[in-house]
């Protein structure tokens, strides 16, 4: 069930998934967000799984502890080190500096909660959809890939596996100073930001009366969507549910089909960036 749920949130919200682990009582992802709408997207997941599992075993309240914890990550210099940590999840030793036991090895390829499989070309879940882009850090050809990725779990058994969480830069960053340092600066802006629409709540309500106005002034359905999305900030999923798709992966499609268009064609381009410009989102 928490599968199915991460699916539904990676196609709901345009997550690429490149590495996930189910433990008995946590879970592990490397997730990108080419939305940048990572908090939204987590939000979605744990807490529709905790309606779902609620649900199935008549409880109620919370589910997860606390908030989820996210790192950046530098995936050049790290991705390898950090698949290989997180897919060893359920064979590595309790006490972290202890070698991982070499008799582990078959519980690891039998292990059916993990990517680990989708790596090497046999999982046993169709879903998720894992990415394998990241299998080419190991080759450039799959097959290749597969049998160098292979050789890398393999070598971890018998010696202890290092975390690479140790290289944590400010509790945030797994990279190098370069990535620190930008980090940094987002940090900064998204807190000046976040003040700035604290304190202007009468400015946010004028921009929505005006987005409404634009809305109800477009002929075209997709754009209309497109500026509910963009501009208003709306739930995909309620849109979906109004106007009667199957799910919010739809509505995604439909702003990101757009905002290709808008990149190679002018006339969109102009027509969007009056949108914002109208809506006083620029």
């Amino acid at each position: 069930m928490f599968l199915e749920t991460l699916e539904k949130m990676r196609g709901l919200f345009g997550i690429i998934l490149h590495c996930y682990c189910l433990m008995p009582n946590h879970f592990h992802l490397v997730i990108a967000t080419p939305s940048g709408n990572l908090s939204r997207a987590m939000a979605w997941l744990q807490t529709t799984y905790t309606i779902r599992f609620n649900r199935k075993y008549r409880r109620s309240g919370h589910l997860f502890q606390g908030r989820y914890k996210a790192h950046l990550v530098e995936a050049d210099n790290y991705g390898m080190e950090l698949v290989r940590y997180i897919h060893l999840n359920p064979v590595r030793p309790r006490k972290k500096s202890d070698p991982v036991p070499v008799e582990r090895m078959k519980s690891l390829e039998a292990y059916e909660w993990s990517s680990h499989g989708h790596y090497l070309g046999h999982a046993r879940q169709a879903k998720p959809e894992v990415s394998t882009e990241w299998l080419g850090f190991w080759h450039g050809e799959m097959g290749a890939a597969r049998r160098e990725y292979r050789k890398f779990m393999k070598s971890a058994f018998g010696r202890q596996v290092v975390t690479p969480w140790g290289n944590l830069k400010g509790g945030l960053v797994l990279g190098g100073e370069k990535l620190w340092e930008k980090a940094k600066k987002l940090i900064r802006g998204t807190v000046a930001k976040e003040n700035v629409r604290w304190t202007s709540r009468a400015s946010l309500e004028a921009a929505r009366r005006r987005i409404g106005r634009l809305i109800a002034d477009e002929e075209d359905k997709r754009v209309r969507i497109w500026m509910r999305v963009e501009l208003g900030g709306e739930a995909m999923t309620a849109i979906a549910r109004e106007l009667g798709y199957k799910d919010g992966s739809g509505i995604h499609r439909v702003v990101q089909r757009l905002n290709t268009r808008a990149e190679e064609d002018e006339a969109l381009k102009k027509r969007v960036l009056q949108l914002r410009k109208a809506a006083g989102s620029e």
